[in-house]
């Protein structure tokens, strides 16, 4: 009866893991992945030599808690550092509260699930792989952490020991084929690796947190640790973040025998690694402005873990030297309002998040004026010397006409292929006017899953939804452009770049930035191919944009006076058509907004060329424009010589669009 009882006062879950509490024996081979001659353990050797297992146990926890309390958590590779002297926010706190009943969010794109009593660790509620991946990245268990220490309530340490135990017991490795895709994915088992040991350090002094269990976590991420080397990604900044935590694993627990191990094999693969991923021009080669950062943090997190243990030295100064000028091409890059291009699987971040990753990297680099410039808004520190800049491995070209928030900024992508974030888009860009990005690129939506969910990211990847040109509205392929002319100057900033976007067909493309004020598009298709060919454009998602036909010109109405023309100059026969437009800031969130093309057909093998203007105007009046041949003029050879008109004034565009040895390529 008192069984009966007991049952009915418990979950499934707490009766599952009380039970196997009580199976669970310390013995000689719990201890097997400790060090025991490691300083401070000698009591813990001591009792494990005369065979009380149970007693060496205990003394192993009361160093471990003692160590708690002499060092505070290492929140420092987590991919938000937590402060806990800070009060818990809403975030936290709901995250904390909804776990204890089983509620998870294992990816922001989407709400919580219920994964039901007895936790169903294998549960898909929806068939997004990150939903799954992600679900074994446990990121609740350190909010609970979190409100644990802030509160003292010891609801949420007895319910991470059980989830704890509940995950390990129903997610061993070698469970499935299907599982291990899942739970055991190198890059899941290296964020668990990361995130565990400051929860760790919350948790450990809790009466709930038994010798038992601490031999059972040590064992769980001894071995989750120990995977990693032997399974680490080919390439990319997977591998790179595998590597990294790797080490962290051999800094958090050096009482580990196998810790040494870890940090080397760790430092190891980053020095190699960032000698293959790493451009010249200091861009990561993945081509993904958030990646790259990702990859920055890695590597800097990556030397902080060594700076611990005194291993720092076993990281060249040129390792060091690329990380800073990484940052520095982050910097070309950067919009006014601290974001980056969402190329290629990249999306928004908060300007305050991107200072403190500054103000982070400027602790490494305090004589970089620049980077204290970024840290501090611009109140401290130099802006940089250059406005325009090309990242000419990366194919990353950025027209700028100044550092201050209302400064006009391109960044336009013409790159070479960028491993799985590859988009076939190149030639498109983002442009920012006076606190305002016009033309974000479409960004991500979602990553991979079945059948529905690809279709949904193949959406958001085709050409025909990016800045630039097409044949018969089918993707480009992914390739390399490549670069014929970029020069700056006073008055014209300028660049060309040829990129063979189809079998037979060349997109030559140069963007001349005049005056630092506005903007002319030239686009050649080259080549033997027909069809129709399009130049595509996309603008924001408020700019309540108009269409005149009949003038083939676009133009936005914000009532602020800040706004953008777009119009053809062509004097042959192109179409204005309007185009369906989306574009996605945050994760599996998309909004509707105007996009168009300029359309002509393409009969032969001559050459056909767009000739667009995107010109900002402080109105509401969009200007008039028009445009004259001059004698000099010849497209074909790349000799520019053009007259605008704009409102009644006149400018000669005078230049060469590609270098003379170029025209023959």
């Amino acid at each position: 009866m008192q069984l009966k009882k007991t049952i009915s006062l418990c979950s499934l879950l707490i009766c599952a893991v009380l039970s196997r509490a009580q199976d669970i024996q310390i013995s000689k081979k719990s201890f097997d992945p400790i060090n025991l001659s490691y300083p401070g353990l000698e009591k813990t050797n001591q009792l494990y030599t005369a065979g009380k297992y149970d007693d060496a146990a205990k003394a192993l926890l009361e160093y471990y808690q003692k160590k708690s309390k002499t060092a505070a958590p290492d929140f420092s590779n987590s991919e938000k550092p937590a402060d806990i002297n800070q009060p818990i926010d809403k975030v936290t706190q709901e995250m904390a509260d909804k776990a204890l009943s089983h509620q998870f969010q294992p990816h922001k794109g989407y709400g919580y699930f219920d994964y039901g009593k007895d936790i169903n660790w294998q549960m898909w509620p929806v068939k997004d792989n990150e939903v799954r991946w992600q679900l074994h990245r446990v990121k609740w268990w350190q909010p609970m952490a979190m409100v644990y220490h802030a509160t003292g309530d010891e609801k949420y340490a007895k319910e991470w020991v059980l989830q704890y135990s509940d995950w390990a017991r129903k997610n061993p490795l070698g469970l499935s084929a299907d599982n291990d895709k899942f739970v055991w994915r190198p890059l899941e088992v290296s964020d668990r690796v990361q995130s565990l040991p400051p929860t760790f350090s919350l948790f450990v002094n809790s009466p709930n947190f038994s010798p038992a269990f601490l031999m059972e976590f040590l064992n769980s991420y001894h071995q989750q640790a120990d995977y990693l080397p032997e399974n680490y990604a080919k390439q990319g900044n997977h591998r790179l973040f595998e590597a990294q935590r790797t080490l962290f694993a051999g800094v958090s627990f050096p009482e580990f025998k196998n810790a040494p191990k870890w940090r080397q094999s760790g430092i190891t693969v980053l020095n190699t690694e960032i000698k293959k991923q790493v451009y010249a021009d200091g861009m990561q080669f993945e081509l993904s402005p958030i990646y790259h950062v990702a990859a920055i943090d890695i590597f800097l997190k990556a030397y902080r873990s060594a700076q611990r243990v005194n291993l720092e030295k076993e990281f060249p100064q040129s390792y060091v030297q690329t990380v800073e000028n990484m940052i520095m091409a982050l910097v070309s890059i950067t919009l006014p309002d601290y974001n980056t291009p969402m190329f290629g699987d990249s999306w928004l971040t908060d300007k305050k998040f991107r200072m403190n990753q500054f103000a982070s990297w400027n602790k490494v680099f305090p004589k970089n004026e620049v980077i204290r410039y970024f840290a501090t808004d611009g109140k401290e520190g130099k802006a940089p010397g250059l406005l325009s800049k090309a990242l000419s491995n990366a194919g990353f070209y950025t027209f700028r006409s100044g550092w201050d928030k209302n400064a006009t900024v391109m960044v336009l992508k013409a790159s070479p292929p960028g491993e799985f974030h590859a988009q076939p888009d190149n030639g498109t860009f983002e442009l920012f006017i006076k606190g305002r990005n016009f033309t974000p690129d479409a960004g991500v939506f979602v990553y991979s899953g079945d059948e529905a969910i690809m279709k949904q990211r193949n959406w958001y990847r085709q050409t025909r939804i990016h800045s630039t040109l097409t044949l018969d509205d089918q993707n480009m392929v992914i390739t390399k452009a490549q670069q014929n002319k970029w020069q700056t100057g006073k008055n014209l900033d300028l660049l060309t770049y040829t990129n063979p976007s189809y079998p037979e067909l060349n997109h030559q493309r140069s963007v001349l930035f005049i005056n630092h004020q506005y903007f002319l598009f030239i686009d050649k298709a080259i080549g033997k191919a027909t069809g129709n060919l399009g130049v595509h454009w996309q603008l924001k998602e408020d700019s309540k944009a108009l269409f005149d036909q009949a003038k083939n010109r676009v133009y936005t109405t914000y009532t602020d006076g800040n706004n953008l023309l777009i119009q053809s100059l062509n004097k042959d026969k192109v179409s204005l058509k309007e185009e369906e437009g989306k574009v996605s800031y945050v994760y599996n969130q998309e909004m509707k907004r105007p996009a168009f093309t300029f359309e002509k057909a393409k009969k032969d093998n001559s050459t056909q060329t767009f000739i667009s203007i995107v010109y900002p105007y402080s109105n509401q009046n969009a200007p008039e424009i028009i445009i004259k041949e001059n004698p000099g003029n010849d497209f074909e050879k790349g000799n520019i010589d053009l007259t605008l008109n704009i409102d009644g004034k006149q400018q000669q565009i005078k230049t060469a669009l590609i270098h003379k040895n170029d025209l023959n390529k």
